[in-house]
């Protein structure tokens, strides 16, 4: 595909009035606007007035340095650029702004820490596409909603003043920040004042995602059973309908805090926990007696209670599978990847963090006990249930939503279940299985953001 993109060269000091645009002729004529005419140039938030200038035997845009600092463009670049007749508007982007948890000043090699090499990736793949990115922090957000102090890459990472973007990111990695409250007027002011799109702007709750989607029938095939632990009697029910269940932190990420509740033969109850090291083991007398040993936990934290699965394993290892959905250029929901992840050593759990290994999903399946047709359609039956999981969260939860990392399991018998839903995939665990130097996450994510902005 073609992208058009426009060149926005900086004029130096002195030469160019900061209320004047230079632009190529052959331009002018496009967008029909006549020489000396004022036009508003936006970028992001970012509106002037200027008075436009006809350039002969250039197809581009010209500013003087005063005004590229306004906009917070640094040096030359290409950018999509479209015209509004009826609002006699000028607008240069996408402006790209990725609202990320923390930088490190003292490090300009790696500012972001181990998702520095995502932001480069990004900024590569803007270049590619004609949109400009920046980074910032809850730190950065300061009193004037259109402005934010910013981390732009221009051969070397430098902080500089920024408009709010066309489009927010929000990869915050906690519901701490992201709670904020300058974070949360940040977005909400952007939004009303701005029109900015932000995307990924909300956690969600394990309890919210499956409470979300029972009411809708054609998903409810997908679901364990699962309730918001609050009641003995729930609790009681559970461990005696299925052999085994499990608990999992309403907001916990990473296998953190889950545990496994086993019904053994004699009538007590074994529970696998999950820690930094190897599963921690336990066992209670009676159901009573388990619930009781919980009470410290529930009193700090909410617990999902969700059905145990016999899952597909590799050498008796339990297989999942991580599906990275998101939006394309078209606004449409799309699977990018899907990998297996198996457990790791004694772990019961399959997350990187907890020593989990990537698999192709073909390799995975094939080693797996099920029926010929079930490995060989696998891959096409776990993308249908990604798509259709991710369109139904979108339309049962009101916010804007651009990626999903569904996490779903096969059982023996070949069905296919939804383990969780993550608004905020990790980065890492979501990585397809190849060496590309520019991840296709990446530049979906970017067509995504040119749609959402308005430059098709």
């Amino acid at each position: 595909m073609s992208i058009k993109k426009t060149r926005i060269q900086i004029i130096g000091s002195g030469i160019l009035q900061d209320d004047v645009l230079m632009v190529g002729e052959s331009l002018l004529r496009k967008w029909k606007i006549s020489e000396g005419h004022p036009v508003q140039l936006a970028f992001g938030s970012f509106h002037q007035q200027v008075t436009v200038i006809s350039v002969p035997r250039y197809r581009g845009l010209r500013v003087g340095s005063v005004l590229a600092r306004k906009m917070g463009l640094n040096s030359n670049c290409e950018l999509r650029v479209s015209y509004s007749r009826g609002r006699r508007t000028l607008r240069v982007g996408p402006l790209i702004s990725v609202l990320v948890s923390r930088d490190y000043p003292e490090q300009l090699d790696k500012p972001f820490g181990s998702i520095t090499l995502f932001c480069r990736e990004l900024i590569g793949e803007c270049r590619r596409q004609g949109a400009y990115v920046y980074f910032f922090t809850p730190e950065h957000i300061g009193s004037q909603p259109g402005r934010v102090q910013g981390w732009v890459y221009d051969g070397g990472w430098k902080k500089t003043v920024m408009p709010a973007g066309d489009v927010v990111n929000n990869r915050l990695t906690s519901r701490k920040l992201e709670n904020r409250t300058s974070v949360q007027h940040f977005m909400k002011e952007v939004k009303s004042q701005y029109g900015t799109a932000i995307f990924n702007e909300k956690f969600l709750d394990k309890n919210e995602v499956f409470d979300a989607l029972k009411s809708n029938s054609s998903l409810r095939k997908y679901l364990p059973e699962s309730h918001l632990l609050q009641t003995f009697a729930v609790f009681k029910k559970m461990c005696n309908q299925y052999p085994t269940v499990f608990l999992k932190p309403v907001r916990g990420s990473l296998g953190k805090g889950i545990m496994r509740i086993t019904k053994q033969a004699d009538g007590t109850f074994s529970v696998l926990s999950t820690t930094a090291g190897a599963p921690r083991k336990q066992t209670y007398a009676t159901i009573e007696k388990l619930y009781k040993g919980m009470a410290g936990k529930m009193k700090t934290t909410r617990f999902q209670l969700q059905q145990g699965l016999t899952l597909i394993d590799h050498g008796k290892r339990p297989v999942d599978f991580r599906a990275l959905v998101q939006k394309n250029a078209s606004g449409a929901w799309t699977v990018t990847s899907i990998v297996a992840r198996i457990a790791g050593g004694s772990h019961f759990v399959s997350n990187l963090a907890r020593g989990g290994t990537l698999s192709t999903v073909k390799e995975a399946l094939a080693k797996t006990t099920l029926p010929a047709l079930t490995k060989s359609n696998g891959q096409t039956h776990l993308k249908k249930a990604a798509l259709e999981i991710a369109n139904g969260v979108e339309k049962a939860i009101p916010a804007h939503f651009a990626e999903f990392g569904i996490d779903l399991a096969i059982d023996n018998t070949g069905h296919i279940w939804m383990l969780e839903v993550n608004s905020k995939p990790s980065k890492n665990d979501n990585t397809p299985l190849n060496d590309q130097k520019t991840r296709p996450s990446v530049k979906k994510m970017i067509e995504y953001c040119c749609f959402s902005a308005g430059f098709k």
